[in-house]
């Protein structure tokens, strides 16, 4: 970890020798010897992160020369700072003028002067490695200590987990008593020690289709050891009414416990529900919330799941509703084996040299899979080399005795020391993400780039090989895939709460970040990263330190929060550089923000924020500025100024149905081709643009950089200005584009090469079209895509069937006004999901033998014409969900009456899942067959 820190100031150094000689006038000296004893110092330091939980001595020695690299940067960034000027593009366009206005010569004796107490300490701390150096030689540390940037996108899709061993069994015992459920209320408990996998189990149950068919609302609530019943009880009504996409309950933060367990009553009275309850640690936790659920009804089932690591509160929770109790037991020993070869071997089979150690090392985990995952994630990097092997063994023999908790504990911290020196930092910021929050792969990403985690690669954006840390910490098995892509590609993280509270404690101790929860934190001047959990009452007093970098505030449950932030803001954060407020009660920017010179990324998600001053042109560093769901509409003219923006995020979905009623974007100024680093822009609204549309649709074709791009409101006459620029974005992953309404023509056709873009996975079309696009059917790199408002008069498929890795199509609100659809034998050869949805003109889908041989789900909604079902659909042998919403009435009743001959329910016997929603009296009723 000292070596992070050193790397990330030796390089900085590096710059600043180079470009910015001026500012360093008069003590340039000393920086260049701290450069070199820095640059000397690394090699070793990668030996000794990986040796000083052994040895006390060389842990505080790496503790101390961490500090002074902390208090390097500390210095040189307040000189940058002081003489920097605000406004202006960058510091290095005003060196000049910064140097030759510094009159203060007091400042920089005094700068010179810390310089050197800083080279003075880094020298006694040299002296000292030598010490070390003689115990640790330099040597090749296998693949903990390589260098080289590893990208294991490939193998992070091979280790990708369908049916985790042994969760088969216990899934379908609680799927089945879930399906038993007739009315009332079931409590289910499941219970087992720490590092058995309850919450992969029951997240496993949670997400399963048949679930979310089941039960019209779905909430998971994670409640931990430290919980107060209030903000429990807030936390629960927020996540039923989130999920239900109901408006916020009013009134709320003025709630007392027993308001809110009558409001959640009251809510779930008569519904169908399934709310999870993760890891509860006291039978207090229990009858605290056990009154809020409805008990009996007659119109409604409910079914309350609970973890927890206690059989007498598994017990108590099940004992009045007559529920039931799984307890989870130790893997046996061919499934623990079957695990262990699948992590450690990566699918394959064991070398029969290392069978015999493999044995051992199993023998000593007892069935844990956690213990069992990490270990496997750990030896997957040794190159089945048996001198690793053994050598592994024999230092950990001991380690893998005793009680469990500490045992797991030992395991993550061999796994963490383990690591490449340049994915520890990584591994311990994801501590900043709350315990019961999924960790996105985009947002970590722009995340650990803004801290300066990610080290550059020639040939290789910073995004690209922040994706492969991300995959490596993956393939080591130490955080695991929630949710995926439409492709399959890894989309959100989670870790698990044993390894979460392990980097927790790690990161506290390394100074890397403090996560802070209760209010409560020692020493709150040297504090670098600082997440709060928004749950907590807030205290101003602890957040004013001022060598914070990153402040990240997750879920304010109150306005209080409001005022306390703009107090923080002001009390002296000068030197943030990243700045998360997502879904912060504020209606404005604090002034404060636009005075942080080394501000990098600022994310204001969610928030109440209407408008973005002038002033954020000063923020010249800022890399992304997140502004999702936020109510700006337009950004000032300033926004030029931000020459190393790469993410540009400002749009918000209405939903209809399911699907994409209205994305609203906002006005851009006419100049955004200037921003020649954006590499995500979403979404530009050229509604207001009028005449001068084609002006911004070519500014569009100088953003080579681009990956992701989003526009809406766009109008006929500039189709051709836009076929031109974006044959300009080679490097465009995703296209969303929409007309300026649903009778307006997108006018596409215009050639563009499929060699122009070899990267471009996603497109998605929204506006009337005269045929389909040509250029479309010869794009194979396309996984997904997406069509609406087109009103096509031909069948679009026999354009598209040959589209060889597409495996996501969605066909709605008249994309097609045609009355048949064919599915010819050998088209959609990848297709895993189909959506059909408002084409009222569609009476027929014919499907061949053959064609999408791997459909998976599909869904047909709102084609009030269709009478009958596809035919041909009992041909689809992997098809395993089916859902229907909004159907004719003729339609429904072939489909879910058996006794009529003509009924059409023998052509999905194969199918493990059926779902009609249907109108019936004003009401949305589900039927499952």
């Amino acid at each position: 970890m000292a070596e992070s820190a050193i790397s990330f100031l030796f390089d900085q150094l590096s710059i600043w020798l180079q470009e910015e000689q001026q500012l360093l006038a008069g003590f340039k000296e000393e920086a260049e010897l701290i450069h070199g004893e820095m640059g000397q110092m690394m090699a070793f330091l990668r030996v000794a992160d990986a040796k000083e939980e052994s040895d006390p001595q060389l842990k505080v020695w790496v503790s101390q020369v961490r500090e002074i690299a902390y208090d390097a940067e500390d210095i040189l960034e307040r000189h940058m700072l002081r003489f920097s000027h605000h406004g202006a593009h960058g510091f290095r366009d005003n060196i000049k003028k910064i140097y030759v206005s510094v009159k203060n010569l007091k400042a920089r004796h005094q700068i010179a002067s810390e310089i050197k107490a800083i080279k003075s300490r880094l020298e006694n701390a040299s002296k000292r490695q030598q010490t070390f150096r003689d115990i640790y030689p330099i040597m090749n540390q296998g693949s903990s200590s390589t260098p080289a940037w590893y990208d294991g996108r490939g193998d992070a899709l091979r280790l990708e987990e369908v049916d985790i061993v042994g969760i088969e069994k216990p899934k379908e015992k609680l799927l089945t008593w879930l399906s038993s459920i007739e009315s009332g209320l079931k409590v289910i408990s499941v219970v087992g020690m720490a590092g058995l996998g309850k919450t992969t189990l029951v997240k496993k149950v949670f997400d399963d289709t048949s679930v979310k068919m089941n039960f019209d609302h779905q909430t998971w609530i994670t409640v931990s050891e430290s919980f107060k019943i209030e903000n429990l009880l807030q936390d629960m009504i927020k996540r039923l009414l989130e999920d239900a996409k109901q408006p916020p309950a009013q009134g709320l933060e003025a709630m007392n416990a027993d308001d809110m367990r009558e409001f959640i009553y009251n809510f779930l009275q008569n519904k169908d529900y399934i709310i999870v309850l993760d890891d509860i640690w006291t039978t207090n936790a229990w009858e605290a919330i056990r009154y809020a659920f409805p008990s009996s009804t007659s119109h409604g089932r409910g079914c309350i799941i609970i973890t927890t690591r206690f059989n007498n509160i598994g017990n108590a929770a099940c004992c009045e509703s007559n529920g039931h109790v799984y307890k989870l037991a130790p893997l046996p020993e061919e499934k623990s084996r079957k695990l262990f070869y699948r992590k450690a071997f990566l699918g394959n089979p064991c070398p029969p040299y290392l069978e015999e150690i493999s044995k051992s090392i199993l023998k000593r985990c007892e069935g844990l899979p956690l213990a069992i995952v990490v270990i496997g994630g750990l030896l997957a990097t040794k190159n089945n080399k048996i001198e690793e092997w053994e050598m592994f063994y024999r230092s950990v023999g001991s380690e893998l005795e005793g009680d469990h908790l500490k045992r797991i504990s030992k395991l993550l911290s061999l796994s963490f020391y383990d690591l490449p020196y340049y994915l520890k930092a990584c591994f311990l910021y994801l501590s900043i993400f709350p315990k019961d929050e999924l960790i996105n792969k985009a947002v970590i990403i722009r995340l650990w780039t803004a801290e300066g985690f990610v080290e550059a690669k020639q040939g290789k954006t910073m995004e690209e090989i922040a994706e492969g840390y991300m995959n490596e910490l993956l393939n080591r098995s130490l955080i695991r895939v929630a949710q995926t892509c439409y492709d399959g590609r890894p989309r959100n993280f989670h870790i698990h709460d044993l390894v979460r509270e392990y980097i927790i404690s790690k990161a506290r101790e390394q100074n890397i970040a403090v996560v802070d929860s209760q209010g409560e934190i020692q020493r709150p001047d040297s504090i670098r990263r600082l997440a709060l959990d928004g749950l907590s009452n807030p205290t101003q007093q602890i957040y004013k330190g001022k060598y914070l970098r990153s402040l990240l505030l997750s879920s304010p449950a109150n306005s209080e929060w409001g005022p306390i932030l703009y107090d923080v803001l002001r009390g002296g954060c000068k030197m943030l550089k990243v700045l998360e407020l997502r879904r912060a009660p504020i209606d404005a920017i604090p002034d404060e923000v636009f005075k942080l010179y080394h501000l990098k990324y600022l994310g204001l998600r969610d928030t109440r924020v209407k408008i973005i001053p002038k002033a954020i042109g000063n923020l010249g560093k800022l890399e992304t500025l997140d502004l999702k769901r936020c109510r700006v509409t337009e950004l000032p003219i300033e926004i030029l100024k931000l020459q190393r923006l790469r993410n540009l995020l400002l749009y918000a979905y209405a939903f209809d149905s399911g699907y994409h009623k209205e994305i609203r974007g906002f006005k851009a100024p006419y100049e955004m081709g200037r921003l020649l680093c954006l590499q995500k822009l979403c979404y530009i609204d050229l509604a207001d643009a009028r005449g001068d549309q084609i002006k911004i649709v070519r500014e569009i074709g100088k953003l080579t950089q681009l990956r992701r791009l989003g526009i809406t409101k766009l109008r006929r006459e500039n189709g051709k200005e836009l076929c031109s620029s974006l044959a300009r974005l080679t490097n465009l992953r995703s296209l969303n584009i929409e007309s300026f309404n649903e009778e307006e023509y997108i006018d596409l056709e215009y050639p563009l090469s499929p060699s122009t873009f070899p990267f471009l996975r996603c497109i998605a079309l929204r506006g009337r079209l005269e045929r389909m696009p040509q250029w479309i059917c010869s794009f194979n790199a396309v996984s997904r895509l997406l069509l609406g408002w087109s009103r096509l008069q031909g069948d679009p498929l026999e354009y598209l069937q040959g589209l060889p890795n597409l495996v996501d199509l969605t066909l709605h609100s008249h994309s097609y006004e045609g009355q048949e659809l064919s599915f010819n034998a050998g088209g959609f050869q990848r297709l895993v999901k189909l959506c059909l949805a408002r084409l009222r003109g569609l009476r027929w889908v014919r499907v061949e033998k053959g064609s999408m041989p791997l459909l998976d789900h599909v869904t047909i909604s709102d084609c009030e014409s269709m009478v009958e079902m596809p035919v041909g659909i009992e041909h689809l042998k992997d098809l395993k969900i089916v859902r229907f919403t909004d159907m004719a009435e003729e339609f429904v009743e072939r489909l879910v009456d058996e006794k009529r001959k003509e009924g059409d329910q023998w052509r999905l016997t194969h199918v493990r899942l059926i779902v009609v929603y249907n109108w019936v009296n004003g009401k949305s009723v589900r039927r499952q067959l």
